[in-house]
């Protein structure tokens, strides 16, 4: 991990509440999960015809599921470590629109050697492409549409020019510089059309292509906006900020809107001045207490905590953004709460009302639920006031237990209402004296609220038909405790569990949860985890991330984790995605991305004959299997700076420097992804 990566692993939660990881151990024990990967409360998830939790406490039934067809129609590819991507048989992956591709209207051409300047990369395709989604330009136009994606972070060691002699990555370090970082992170929305031969491409000139980036003005809305907290010299009133950084997952709306999560900005703050003290907010959040991996302090005060204390109060928030008017405003939704969203799922309550489910991605942290005041009008979905639907609501946070029943491989949870006023426990705590103050600092209440605590909750993702949601624990590798016999206790390899609302009710305050797989590796020696019953030698995989559902209810499930190849992720190679079958369990390898990468970013046209990933950090260096030896006196860094193909050429060899980019996938014979 560099100095520009948050450590998302090292929990700064001070709650006692019972970890995550303690119950599933127990669960564990108790239940056999592991060996079995198949308990009698898993059948009920799968739809068996088992009585589910009702509000009241009784039973009610759930009805069967019907036979389908093999959902996995493709033959699982091998694990590979090369600079490729690689899809099944019979499918076709192309790539499109990497970073610095030129994008609105003026934009010039992306150099080689890294030279743009600020201007330049705020006209252009931004670094690090992470979530997005397709927008069909009208009705279910599968060849023509938006394409809106986030861009996370920067390579520093790839995304300046070397310059002769230096010693670090920044070199001579300018505000243009910083300009150029915050430049190449937000949100880039796309216009792409399908031209004669039925190739995508992008509509050059068109008034609807945009850059969203780090100084871009946005609205402030909800109880939180104008709150003293939110203050700062250039916004006095607490109503604009300007900018969204390290935009991570994303989200997307039914009458239309773009979601973009802000998880971890607190990698941006440092202060340049010496002895300064943090607040207990700021330590909360895990702002640095000196000098940030990213110098912005150097040159952009806003950035240096101790100058401008409220500014960072102003990110980790959900932001959301009109992709078809391109003047329109994006509005971060504070009533959704502040902390660091990977993504965020909706789903439509039993009256009407809007949940988003979303997850706080640090190790030690919290699951939690948005339900808005108001009721979806489906009958007319572009309504004003569906598009006001985020502004006001209820937050809810998540604790999990055992449940009433034992021995069922199930437990129970509840949402718990981050309510200043309601919530007994907020009203009579002083360190959060308001609502907004509840917002501000979702931790902290979801801390005072006993919630549990959780090993990086990330990419959330509701099922198209059954509603049952799944979340993605990725890894919790930096625990104290590392015992290789004891899967559970340094949980290196993720896992991906599941709830049912009570009831079916998206807006329930009680559910029913379950492992749907935990991550492991046969192969590995020593063992740490040989993973539950649906992993084995050909599907193995770690660090579970980016999580979707397909329109015929194939899970996506792709990887951010170790790409070492040894030890204990011998036999799983690059960073992957694999599809699963909800209802059977089994598990395929669909793609590996090139080396040091991650697999990303999940979207699909309406006809689903076109799927859109996104290739991000190709070549960072992580734990590089070839990474080569690298002469004494050197950091690693400036190393790939004055070598910046030598850890990969992805998408090409010949393009100066490796680039996230995006990758368009099709099957050869025209016909539906995974049919």
């Amino acid at each position: 991990m560099s100095q520009f990566d948050d450590n998302e692993n090292i929990s700064i939660n001070p709650s006692r509440a019972e970890h995550f990881n303690q119950l599933v151990d127990r669960v564990v024990s108790r239940r056999g999960i592991l060996k079995s990967g198949l308990g009698l409360g898993a059948v009920a998830f799968l739809g068996g015809n088992l009585a589910a939790c009702s509000s009241d406490g009784g039973t009610e039934p759930v009805a069967p599921v019907p036979p389908q067809a093999p959902m996995l129609n493709f033959k699982q590819v091998s694990v590979g470590s090369g600079d490729a991507i690689v899809v099944p048989e019979g499918y076709v992956a192309e790539t499109f629109v990497p970073w610095g591709t030129p994008l609105v209207k003026g934009a010039p051409a992306w150099k080689p050697d890294g030279s743009n300047t600020g201007a330049d990369q705020a006209l252009q395709m931004g670094d690090n492409h992470d979530g997005m989604h397709y927008f069909p330009i009208s009705g279910t136009n599968s060849s023509e549409g938006l394409l809106v994606m986030n861009h996370e972070y920067i390579n520093p060691e790839y995304f300046f020019a070397y310059e002769p002699g230096q010693t670090d990555v920044f070199g001579t370090w300018t505000l243009d510089k910083v300009r150029k970082a915050q430049h190449a992170h937000g949100v880039s929305v796309v216009h792409i059309k399908k031209d004669a031969a039925g190739k995508w491409q992008l509509v050059v000139g068109s008034a609807y292509n945009r850059r969203i980036h780090g100084n871009t003005p946005m609205l402030m809305t909800g109880t939180a906006a104008g709150h003293a907290l939110l203050k700062t010299s250039a916004d006095p009133f607490g109503s604009y900020a300007f900018g969204t950084l390290n935009n991570c997952g994303n989200g997307y709306t039914p009458w239309g809107s773009y979601i973009t999560c802000e998880e971890n900005f607190n990698g941006y703050f440092g202060t340049t001045v010496s002895g300064a003290s943090q607040t207990a907010l700021m330590k909360r959040y895990g702002l640095s207490s000196g000098r940030s991996g990213y110098r912005w302090e150097d040159f952009d005060n806003r950035f240096d905590w101790a100058k401008e204390p409220n500014e960072s109060n102003r990110f980790g928030w959900i932001v959301e953004i009109d992709p078809f008017d391109p003047t329109s405003t994006p509005k971060k939704r504070t009533a959704l709460g502040r902390f660091k969203h990977e993504n965020a799922a909706y789903a439509i309550a039993a009256d009407g009302r809007v949940v988003v489910y979303m997850g706080d991605d640090q190790a030690g942290e919290f699951v939690y639920k948005f339900v808005s005041e108001g009721k979806y009008d489906a009958a007319n979905p572009t309504a004003p006031a569906n598009r006001n639907l985020l502004e006001s609501g209820k937050l809810y946070v998540a604790r999990f237990s055992d449940g009433a029943t034992k021995g069922d491989s199930m437990g129970t949870g509840e949402w718990l209402l981050l309510d200043k006023e309601a919530n007994p426990s907020l009203k009579t705590d002083a360190t959060l004296p308001d609502q907004a103050s509840v917002l501000i600092n979702a931790r902290q209440a979801g801390t005072v609220a006993g919630a549990t605590p959780m090993d990086r909750p990330e990419w959330v993702s509701v099922h198209p038909t059954t509603k049952e949601v799944y979340l993605t624990l990725t890894n919790n590798s930096g625990r104290s405790t590392t015992d290789d016999a004891n899967p559970r206790t340094s949980n290196v390899y993720g896992q991906i569990i599941r709830w049912r609302e009570t009831g079916g009710d998206a807006a329930a305050l009680t559910f029913e949860w379950d492992h749907f797989v935990l991550a492991g590796n046969p192969s590995a020696t020593p063992l740490k985890s040989a993973g539950s019953s649906n992993i084995n030698a050909g599907n193995t995989f770690n660090s579970p991330d980016g999580l979707a559902f397909d329109h015929d209810g194939r899970l996506w499930i792709q990887t951010d984790g170790s790409a070492a190849n040894t030890g204990n992720y011998a036999g799983q190679g690059n960073n992957q995605m694999l599809v699963a079958d909800p209802k059977t369990r089994e598990i395929r390898r669909f793609l590996v991305g090139p080396s040091g990468c991650e697999i990303t970013g999940i979207t699909f046209t309406p006809d689903m004959k076109t799927l859109f990933i996104n290739v991000q950090h190709p070549g960072e260096l992580g734990s590089h299997p070839n990474r080569p030896t690298i002469p004494t006196g050197t950091s690693a860094d400036v190393y790939t700076l004055q070598n910046p193909l030598v850890f990969s050429k992805w998408p090409d060899a010949n393009g100066g420097r490796p680039r996230s980019a995006t990758v368009i996938i099709t099957k050869a014979d025209g016909g539906k992804i995974g049919s």
